[in-house]
């Protein structure tokens, strides 16, 4: 069997995790921001879900030096636990990433109906009281197979793809907070909290699981670095991402908050874009946030493109789903069935319209801060130095907590009913996979065994 291509650089795994966080929600979802936390409330919480999630991201750091492995979560949780347990740990984290894709291939089409009204045309069906526009639709699915094309043929131009639109959107974020900071005022800023600052900022920190999501991306394509790259570099690309990737989103909501009375915002679609257009009299700050927005989109999609593949590949390895989507192609040395299912899946998700984009930040949430616990109680289980589990031991108590306020109803912004019936379905879908390729090893080793 062929070898994933060994192409990767401390670079190239630093863009791959901050584009998987850093998308376009910032834009899309401003609004649903500032309505739970207020601006110092929803940037607060941001900058302290980022630092909370350093410990996660240490053990994280620890474990892919040891275990260099494409199933990430799944080959995590072997070690300490039994099969089973490993592998719905690492379906359900499989969950977070795949699941943005369609996310991201919905929001390409919002926003680009921002620009040209006209895309809102040629409304086929609705979900849950959402249109879903044949334009629009159109808009994602071509996106979803260029970047299929693009990781088809090799992780070297994925990266070199990844990297420019990383650079791109950190140099427009860069110039919106200097603009921010000359024509804005404090007075936009009061009041400082949505509701009570305690309230805000949980509020707030209940979603940060899944814009923060990617900086654990790294560890997925462990197997594609140089030859050259050395073990310590994930460390350094997993805090460096997750440090830069919880500032742009917390100085990113202090930016718009200062630039405008961010409760007149409340409830208007593309808050950023507003609240600039508004300060500034213009519009070309938002044709710059609109092009900022989809190198961004461009970005977190290829990311979490990249991710996804590589752990359903490594399922598929694994033969823990059907065997196929282990399958490398000898020539561009890339998991080809793998990245063709993603690509079906997120067409499929993509067909669900704009009905998609809320529910699925809470589901992710929950996913990613699932995954977290399951590797950080792993690693302590297996590591002896005192210094290590001290620290492993905050990070299992910060995504315990990010996972008790997505489970228990006491906490505002629990699941839904709609939520846990979205989770159930992955879970059905993984407990069928899994049951087909056991049933398939089965008979196999029947029909090989002497009669």
């Amino acid at each position: 069997m062929p070898n994933l291509a060994r192409k990767l650089r401390l670079t190239d795994y630093f863009t791959l995790a901050f584009g998987t966080m850093v998308g376009v929600g910032w834009l899309v979802l401003m609004d649903d921001w500032l309505t739970r936390g207020g601006p110092l409330g929803a940037a607060l919480g941001f900058a302290l879900g980022g630092l909370l999630l350093l410990p996660v991201g240490y053990v994280y750091g620890q474990w892919v030096q040891r275990l260099p492995d494409a199933a990430s979560e799944a080959a995590y949780t072997a070690q300490v636990f039994p099969p089973i347990v490993s592998f719905f740990t690492g379906w359900v984290m499989l969950l977070a990433y795949f699941i943005v894709c369609p996310w991201e291939a919905v929001a390409i089409g919002k926003v680009a109906a921002y620009i040209f009204p006209s895309l809102n045309s040629f409304a086929m069906y609705s979900v849950a009281g959402q249109p879903v526009f044949l334009p629009r639709l159109l808009l994602g699915i071509a996106m979803t197979v260029f970047l299929a094309i693009l990781n088809y043929r090799g992780i070297r131009l994925s990266a070199t793809f990844q990297n420019w639109t990383a650079s791109t959107v950190i140099l427009i974020f860069l110039l919106l907070l200097g603009i921010s900071a000359w024509r804005g005022s404090p007075t936009n800023f009061q009041p400082l909290f949505r509701a009570a600052p305690f309230v805000s900022i949980v509020l707030t920190l209940q979603i940060v699981p899944y814009f923060l999501t990617g900086f654990e991306s790294a560890p997925k394509c462990a197997e594609e670095a140089n030859p050259e790259f050395k073990r310590t570099g994930y460390m350094r690309a997993i805090a460096l991402a997750l440090l830069i990737g919880a500032g742009f989103y917390a100085l990113t909501i202090i930016a718009v908050g200062f630039i405008a009375p961010w409760q007149n915002l409340i409830g208007r679609r593309f808050a950023t874009a507003i609240a600039f257009e508004q300060a500034l009299g213009a519009r070309w700050p938002v044709r710059l946030i609109l092009v900022m927005a989809f190198f961004g989109l461009f970005q977190c999609f290829n990311g979490n493109f990249v991710a996804s593949s590589r752990l359903l590949f490594a399922y598929g390895r694994r033969q823990t789903i059907p065997a196929a989507f282990g399958r490398i192609h000898e020539k561009f040395q890339t998991p080809s069935i793998a990245i063709f299912g993603i690509a079906a899946a997120t067409i499929a998700g993509l067909l669900l319209g704009d009905a998609l984009l809320v529910p699925v930040t809470e589901v992710g949430s929950m996913a990613s801060a699932f995954g977290w616990l399951a590797t950080c109680v792993s690693f302590f289980l297996v590591e002896r130095n005192l210094r290590s589990r001290a620290l492993t031991s905050l990070g299992i108590l910060v995504a315990a907590l990010l996972l008790v306020m997505k489970l228990v109803p006491a906490f505002p912004g629990h699941f839904t009913q709609a939520e846990w019936l979205a989770l159930a379905i992955w879970l059905a879908l993984g407990a069928s996979l899994h049951l087909r390729s056991s049933s398939s090893r089965r008979t196999s080793v029947n029909s090989a065994s002497p009669r």
